[in-house]
């Protein structure tokens, strides 16, 4: 597929707002690991080709496994995630699909029991950011494949 626009020269203020708000996220004292599979499935889910290429490549620079990677669709039947990987696994999902599901009482009080109030925002900004990302990526073509991740990476 052939992009259609570059939306960060489009639209450079719109575009500085989404780093502002990825900003936060990348500095928010989350684990960088964890960050990266939350962007990771939100991009699954979603379908996003451009994410999807560019947080497996930033995972693996990270130290991230090739098999956690590639179990991540089904990370439910997978023992390789810890507890608070699998909250925030589920809350990824639930604030994805947020148009189709509730969010129900059980799931909030398991993702509190992993994040503290803080975190717990900050990881829903995270989700956020990554949903709008996708939604960039994806109506307007941005081509997989080109990204080469920075050392330390951990932006969309």
């Amino acid at each position: 597929m052939t992009q259609r626009l570059n939306y960060a020269k489009a639209s450079p203020e719109g575009f500085r707002a989404m780093r502002t708000l990825q900003a936060h996220v990348d500095r928010s004292g989350l684990e960088p690991k964890l960050l990266e599979l939350v962007k990771m499935r939100a991009s699954q889910i979603n379908g996003c080709a451009y994410c999807l290429d560019m947080h497996s490549k930033d995972a693996r620079a990270m130290g991230e496994t090739e098999q956690r990677l590639y179990l991540l669709d089904a990370w439910r039947e997978s023992p390789f995630y810890s507890d608070r990987e699998r909250a925030a696994l589920a809350w990824t999902e639930a604030v994805t699909r947020i148009s189709a599901n509730a969010l129900p009482d059980d799931l909030y009080a398991e993702v509190r029991g992993q994040f503290d109030e803080r975190e717990l925002v900050d990881l829903t900004f995270a989700i956020i950011a990554i949903n709008g990302w996708n939604r960039l990526a994806i109506p307007f073509r941005s081509e997989p494949g080109h990204y080469q991740p920075r050392t330390g990476a951990n932006g969309a």
